[in-house]
């Protein structure tokens, strides 16, 4: 296999050979390396191959490519998909204060932020490390941005103090700002710190723990529900008819990391029961494949998820 340009050979192989390894971990073939190309040969060569040529086209369209990519191909290749065949939407959804560019990663992450565009209500679900809440935050600020909304709300429920907060020291946002933290960061990397308070201040963003939210009508705001899964059925009600005229909700959770108390249904669960039928909600399911953080985060994803299916007895009913 002939590989025209030196630059894009460095990239392909990776960090000491890490890519090429990669190929050889997953298919039955041996890659040699020659001055102008690389020779497989194997029983799998042909697939390996079909990889191959798709890492280089990503590599010529200005994409990075790292190990977590490279897996990403595989995967898709495994599944009779091709990444550029199935293009990730490549839009960007806004820039951090940095300038860095937010896009969807993956396919299911491209059909997740589609959803979010076209749908007044969406549920993202699946492992940690999918992006749900991440996108959700990005596909707030890019609205207030362009004055589609006024307000973006963020809300948790403080599941790990019991909703019962009184005992922890300080006034109420002291109380609940550490179950709040990742929402924070997020906000943070993507407008920076200073102007994510400004915004804070003037009431154009609220992070609050989702207790606070009953009694309320969010009219022309973007709301987010992060760690849904620690719902009850009854929070999830109240928290769905907060809606008022103009205003968009994105509900984010990951039902194998439920920490209610045993045996009080997780009111995300419910959620997908009771509102499957209703059309203009959507149900968007990340899997392993949309994991973008560490490579080691989807190996640990897939191994639990073969534990739970091979060991049923052992997992909890919530």
């Amino acid at each position: 296999m002939r590989i025209d340009r030196d630059h894009i050979t460095k990239d392909l192989f990776g960090n000491l050979d890490v890519n090429l390894r990669i190929l050889r971990d997953n298919y039955d073939v041996d890659i040699v390396q020659r001055q102008d190309g690389i020779v497989l040969t194997g029983g799998e060569a042909a697939k390996a191959s079909e990889v191959i040529a798709e890492l280089i086209d990503i590599l010529e369209s200005g994409e990075k490519l790292d190990p977590q990519m490279v897996n990403y191909v595989i995967s898709l290749r495994r599944e009779g998909l091709s990444y550029h065949e199935n293009k990730v939407n490549k839009n960007v959804i806004c820039f951090t204060h940095r300038g860095k560019p937010i896009k969807a990663k993956t396919l299911g992450q491209a059909d997740y932020a589609r959803s979010i565009r076209a749908h007044e209500i969406v549920f993202g679900i699946g492992p940690a490390g999918t992006g749900k809440t991440y996108l959700a935050v990005a596909m707030a600020i890019n609205a207030f941005k362009n004055k589609e909304v006024e307000k973006i709300i963020l809300a948790r429920p403080a599941v790990e103090a019991g909703e019962r907060l009184g005992f922890l020291p300080g006034d109420l946002q002291e109380k609940v700002d550490p179950y709040l933290r990742p929402l924070y960061d997020s906000l943070y990397e993507m407008l920076g710190r200073d102007a994510a308070l400004r915004l804070k201040e003037r009431e154009n963003i609220e992070v609050v723990p989702l207790a606070y939210m009953r009694g309320r009508t969010l009219d022309r705001s973007f709301i987010i529900l992060d760690e849904a899964q620690n719902t009850t059925k009854e929070q999830m009600k109240m928290f769905l008819t907060r809606l008022g005229a103009g205003a968009r909700a994105v509900v984010t959770g990951d039902i194998t990391q439920i920490d209610l108390p045993r045996g009080k249904k997780s009111g995300l669960k419910h959620a997908i029961e009771v509102l499957a039928p209703i059309e203009d909600i959507k149900f968007c399911f990340l899997k392993e494949n949309d994991v973008v953080r560490h490579a080691l985060v989807r190996k640990i994803i897939g191994a639990y998820d073969r534990y739970e299916r091979d060991n049923p007895q052992d997992k909890d009913e919530v």
